[in-house]
């Protein structure tokens, strides 16, 4: 919608000419979110509504370092049952592993880590026997 409005038409009807040949060409059908409810729609109002939503898209993470890393070593513990093989529950722990034993060797900025390194055979026993069980 590079053009402008030409002398002589009214505002209004030279928008709903530039909509209607937009939605003529399905333009509007193109759009991403086309046909779905507006999210948070029924939620109370927030200023920071787009900063939040936009940070969502881009994976941003507002936690300090620190609990970041606290929050992924609590989230990979919380996903174990749901993992089906051995070798991915100690990919998963070691990555986790890794972070943990760097972060105590050098701490990030932030509040402490409060985190020692994963056991891993130890959980990995444990995943065993919980699977065995089930």
């Amino acid at each position: 919608m590079t053009e402008r409005k030409p002398a002589g038409v009214g505002f209004e009807s030279w928008v709903d000419q530039q909509i209607r040949e937009c939605e003529q060409r399905g333009d509007v059908s193109r759009l991403p979110g086309f046909g779905k409810p507006i999210e948070a729609l029924s939620a109370p109002y927030d200023e920071t509504w787009w900063i939040k939503s936009k940070m969502q898209r881009e994976g941003v993470s507002v936690l300090p370092p620190a609990l970041a890393l606290r929050k992924e070593a609590e989230d990979v513990l919380a996903l174990l049952p749901e993992i089906r093989t051995e070798a991915e529950v100690r990919r998963l722990l070691t990555e986790v592993d890794d972070k943990i034993r760097e972060a105590v060797r050098r701490p990030p900025p932030g509040p402490l880590l409060n985190l020692r390194p994963f056991d891993v055979d130890t959980l990995v026993e444990e995943w065993r026997e919980a699977r065995a069980a089930s």
